[in-house]
């Protein structure tokens, strides 16, 4: 249920109204807007008689949200959120660039591309330390030493990282993070995101390979219901009967999630491809049709790469795709 304040509402008559509903065993989540205020109460808002909300002098309108997912719903917060990740803010009409290798190999490799990819507009840095394979005996990642290597590369070029977390016994390890990914395969781990709903850290949660977006906007409730409001969704592919990609990319997900949510989306061409040269279209189109960022991966020689090479872009490849999507990004805005 949401309830929209009337302009003039003073703090202490907002403060009797929601103190009225915690007794109710409501919680309220509250949306400010310049000429707006929405409470958006989360709980068994069946016995809540809404009629009697409505009656109230400083409430403007009252109605019931369908919608399964509360807090992550546009009608409960109206304005775009904005994400802060370390300085870099995603949500605010830029356009971010995550990139950097899919797994971390080497010092010298991670330094190496993130100078190179910062140099090209690049944001944020990309890096498995721990990577989820489909085959075990294919590279895991360099698991703890892989993060150490990470932080030295943020140290150096400043870039905030973005790793991805496997399990909730590792999370310790991920305390000095700038953001956490939540891959494909765990989008449903609950007790994963329950966990990470209990930190402050932004999360960076990606649609499974075959989940609707309604899921997927279940699993970001799933974070935002334990407290976390920093969370930015990724469409990178859902496997279809399709075999000539790696995924296909659901390009249509970026507006349709904007239209439903408030939260940030961002688009990972290199996974929902797997073919590097696929990578620079589709990247422009995600600019296009309105997405707030592209993670792409950047390797300086992917095929030699430990992981995911025939999907990754060269440093020079990547630099034209940036300065392309810039240009994109000025004419849509």
């Amino acid at each position: 249920m949401i309830a929209v304040l009337k302009n003039g509402t003073t703090k202490p008559q907002m403060d009797h109204l929601i103190d009225w509903l915690s007794k109710q065993n409501i919680s309220v989540h509250i949306s400010k807007g310049d000429s707006y205020t929405v409470l958006g109460l989360i709980g068994d808002t069946a016995k809540i008689d809404i009629d009697l909300i409505q009656s109230l002098e400083i409430v403007e309108s009252v109605k019931r949200v369908s919608e399964p997912y509360k807090q992550v719903n546009r009608k409960f917060h109206p304005e775009n959120s904005v994400i802060d990740v370390s300085g870099v803010k995603i949500g605010d009409g830029s356009l971010n660039f995550i990139a950097g290798p899919c797994s971390v190999e080497s010092e010298e490799q991670i330094i190496g591309i993130a100078k190179q990819v910062k140099d090209s507009g690049a944001t944020m840095l990309r890096g498995g330390a721990f990577k989820p394979r489909t085959s075990p005996y294919d590279f895991q990642g360099l698991k703890g030493e892989g993060l150490k290597l990470l932080f030295e590369a943020r140290k150096v070029t400043g870039l905030p990282i973005v790793t991805e977390i496997m399990n909730i016994n590792t999370l310790d390890l991920f305390e000095d993070v700038d953001f956490i990914q939540v891959g494909a395969r765990n989008m449903q781990n609950f007790d994963l995101l329950k966990e990470l709903g209990k930190t402050k850290k932004p999360i960076l949660l990606k649609r499974g390979l075959a989940n609707t977006i309604k899921e997927f906007l279940m699993s970001a409730e799933y974070i935002m219901s334990e407290g976390n409001e920093n969370v930015v969704l990724c469409e990178r592919g859902i496997r279809t009967y399709e075999t000539a990609t790696r995924n296909t990319l659901d390009l249509s997900a970026v507006p349709m999630l904007k239209k439903l949510t408030h939260l940030p989306v961002i688009v990972d061409p290199s996974h929902a491809t797997g073919i590097s040269w696929m990578v620079e279209p589709m990247a422009l189109a995600a600019t296009a049709c309105g997405a707030d960022g592209i993670m792409v991966e950047v390797h300086n020689d992917p095929p030699h790469a430990l992981c995911d090479g025939a999907q990754s872009l060269t440093p020079e490849q990547f630099d034209s795709v940036a300065k392309k999507a810039f240009k994109i990004k000025e004419v849509v805005d």
